[in-house]
């Protein structure tokens, strides 16, 4: 049997029903409210996120080249502090540094290396390094204290690809290749203003390469097994690198970037105009490189964008478009070759994504 509910339980239940409608369209509004609110925030955040990214990599924006210094041989301790200073007084958002921290006939001992952090970190925009000859190929030299090359090596990637970012007392996010301090941690990458850039384990002396049991014993300490296992070292870093490369091109391609920077310490080997009847890019002392220099034509062929190459290693200012020969020019590629020791200055490279060049070289002269 059903209860039946009087006037006064009735009007109850009513006024009980409109408190719950009211309260549950009170929940509603606060719920709208707050997620309009929300919108809000997140709205601002976004314009300020996008006021910093452009802020960070404005549309023209400009970042400095340079290496092989300082060399105690050339005395040029005041010129490199020179170039430190101009590059400090520079408006550029960052340094690429393409490698030998110290001449080719001094020691190789782990002070070299602290010595080098010390004087990158010198500098107040971020610096990324390059890895050289003069640090660790060559320390098999007598003059240079006959040390094992993959030793060096090791102890290189320890002190001086440790960490996840650059050098600088301001810092920039990079991308490494291995884990920190281990193999191939020396390889990194980074995007900035819509332009990739691509750090590479590419050494004078031949890329590690040793041709001969005599050029592996002249004025070196080395053994013919340490070249043996210098050239499998040689053999897995250059597939390495050209794994890199790839994947940084790859990169490019879904950023839809405007350019790719490539930087590496050793000059290549490129076929010189002066020279009609050699090419020298085909010559023992830079057969280390063929295989990269072909993936790196190959990825240019490949990629609409403005490609630069920058490096090191024969200290003259350079900037030309070599490849494929110079008779017959690959259009996308630029290459930059920075100043050395005893001529020491630096490359300001202004970046315009807006033109279709891309890249603009001007170097700096400094007193």
């Amino acid at each position: 049997m059903q209860k039946a509910f009087s006037q006064d339980e009735q009007g109850n239940g009513r006024q009980f029903v409109i408190g719950v409608s009211l309260a549950c369209r009170m929940m509603v509004d606060t719920f709208l409210h707050a997620q309009e609110t929300l919108m809000r925030i997140s709205l601002l955040l976004a314009s300020l996120l996008t006021a910093t990214l452009a802020q960070a990599a404005p549309p023209v924006f400009s970042f400095g080249a340079w290496g092989d210094m300082p060399y105690a041989k050339n005395q040029d301790a005041t010129q490199t502090e020179a170039v430190i200073r101009s590059l400090n007084q520079s408006d550029i958002r960052f340094s690429l540094y393409d490698g030998d921290i110290k001449d080719g006939s001094s020691s190789c001992d782990d002070a070299t290396f602290t010595r080098a952090a010390a004087m990158f970190n010198r500098l107040k925009k971020p610096l990324i390094y390059a890895v050289g000859d003069n640090e660790w190929t060559d320390c098999h030299r007598l003059n240079n204290g006959g040390y094992d090359p993959l030793e060096r090596l090791a102890r290189l990637r320890q002190v001086l690809a440790n960490q996840p970012d650059s050098f600088g007392q301001t810092r920039l996010a990079l991308i490494r290749q291995g884990p920190l301090g281990g193999k191939f941690a020396e390889n990194v990458r980074f995007s900035y203003g819509g332009v990739v850039f691509i750090g590479l384990n590419v050494p004078g002396s031949n890329n590690n390469l040793v041709l001969s049991d005599k050029e592996c014993t002249h004025k070196s300490a080395r053994t013919l097994a340490q070249c043996q296992a210098g050239n499998a070292e040689y053999a897995e870093r250059d597939a390495a690198n050209i794994d890199w490369l790839r994947s940084g091109f790859a990169q490019a391609g879904q950023q839809h970037a405007a350019g790719v920077v490539v930087f590496f310490q050793a000059d290549p080997g490129f076929d010189l105009p002066e020279t009609e009847d050699v090419d020298e890019s085909t010559l023992p002392q830079y057969k280390g490189y063929r295989a990269l220099m072909q993936a790196l034509t190959g990825l240019t062929e490949q990629y609409a964008g403005q490609v630069l190459l920058v490096h090191g290693d024969t200290h003259f200012f350079k900037v030309d478009k070599p490849l494929y020969s110079p008779t017959r020019v690959l259009p996308n590629l630029t290459r930059l070759e920075t100043f050395g020791s005893p001529v020491n200055h630096w490359v300001r490279v202004t970046v315009d994504t807006r033109q279709p060049e891309v890249f603009t070289l001007t170097p700096v002269m400094v007193r």
